[in-house]
């Protein structure tokens, strides 16, 4: 998938089959929708071309209006959400960055400038709720009133259910912000999950609980930076780690900004995914996690970040979560066993009959 930073750019296709949106999470919906948008762009020979936008809308208008508070958590960091779209085969996705340029310009002049001049839509597909232009007075009806006139086909996906759920990225958040890690998962279609470069922090996980014999072979963590300050997930959390070896690791890890420690450390109090593997991988040895890339599965969340009053208690509280975490993934294992097993029995006694 081609990826570009506005469409000013020679190597944006001259027309495409288009679909708009913030696709935070692509979630199933999202996905319905991006297959529909492929097949109507291979039935006109063109490339399909998501139109997405950096900041969210609803955080520049919250931050214009100096109520930061009010802009959406985020569900995924712009990375995630290009590897999705790109995992759902889309062609080229095309990131606008929404200033109080764009969010001034009229309707017509939206249509006018991005999607004709801009992307040369021969195709738009939006969402039933969609609107669009200054003040969001364009509508379904208004865009469609433009394509007849210009030439470009206009069409609109109504909502996508899941078990007489309305899926949606305001469902996949309040599913995330109260721990419904399995519900999350249902509307994603996938688990809940985030990656990003091992960067480097204050390396105080290797002290804690470090042994006599291994100093600095405590509680070690691969940091993963979450770029937006309003996180859709936060807490404790038992995940699963890929990309440090042929098979996903166990391990736990704390979502948010680390309430027990200065918030003047290497991190300036950003949120951080911070990930403890339950067996660290021998041949990465202390510093081989850097700079690779890796996906956290955030699996089941254990509690909320809690704040402890020394770091002896810190050092308690993670080795319970630990112990917490492999509880979990015991109970898993026990649980695909016995869904396996019962799998088999069933197959056993078809077999006699």
């Amino acid at each position: 998938m081609k990826v570009f930073r506005g469409f000013h750019h020679p190597g944006v296709a001259q027309a495409c089959a288009l679909t708009i949106g913030n696709f935070d999470g692509v979630h199933r919906g999202h996905q319905a929708m991006l297959a529909l948008l492929r097949n109507e762009a291979e039935h006109r020979g063109v490339p399909s071309c998501v139109l997405t936008f950096e900041p969210h809308p609803r955080d520049y208008f919250a931050a214009s209006a100096g109520k930061a508070s009010l802009a959406p958590a985020r569900i995924a960091t712009l990375r995630d959400k290009l590897t999705e779209l790109a995992r759902c085969g889309i062609d080229q996705a095309i990131v606008l960055r929404f200033d109080a340029e764009l969010a001034m310009q009229t309707p017509h002049q939206f249509i006018d400038r991005v999607l004709l001049e801009g992307l040369g839509a021969r195709y738009v597909l939006v969402g039933d709720d969609f609107r669009f232009g200054a003040q969001r007075m364009g509508d379904y009806a208004m865009l469609d009133a433009a394509g007849a006139h210009a030439g470009f086909d206009v069409a609109r996906m109504n909502s996508y259910e899941v078990g007489g759920l309305r899926v949606s990225s305001s469902a996949v958040r309040e599913a995330l912000a109260t721990g419904r890690m399995d519900d999350a998962a249902r509307l994603l279609g996938r688990p809940y999950s985030l990656s990003g470069h091992v960067v480097h922090g204050r390396k105080l996980g290797r002290e804690l609980g470090a042994t006599a014999a291994g100093r600095g072979d405590g509680f070690r963590t691969l940091n993963l930076r979450f770029s937006h300050w309003k996180p859709a997930a936060a807490g404790i959390f038992a995940v699963q780690v890929h990309g440090l070896g042929p098979v996903p690791l166990p391990g736990v890890a704390n979502m948010g900004v680390r309430p027990s420690l200065d918030p003047s450390d290497v991190n300036g109090g950003r949120v951080l995914l911070e990930t403890h593997c339950l067996d660290w991988p021998a041949a990465l040895g202390a510093e081989g996690a850097y700079g690779k890339i890796i996906r956290v599965d955030l699996l089941h969340k254990l509690h909320d970040e809690l704040r402890y009053p020394s770091l002896d208690a810190l050092t308690a509280g993670i080795a319970r979560d630990c112990d917490d975490a492999r509880a979990f993934f015991a109970r898993r294992q026990a649980e695909a066993h016995e869904r396996n097993h019962g799998q088999t029995h069933r197959q056993t006694s078809r077999d006699r009959i």
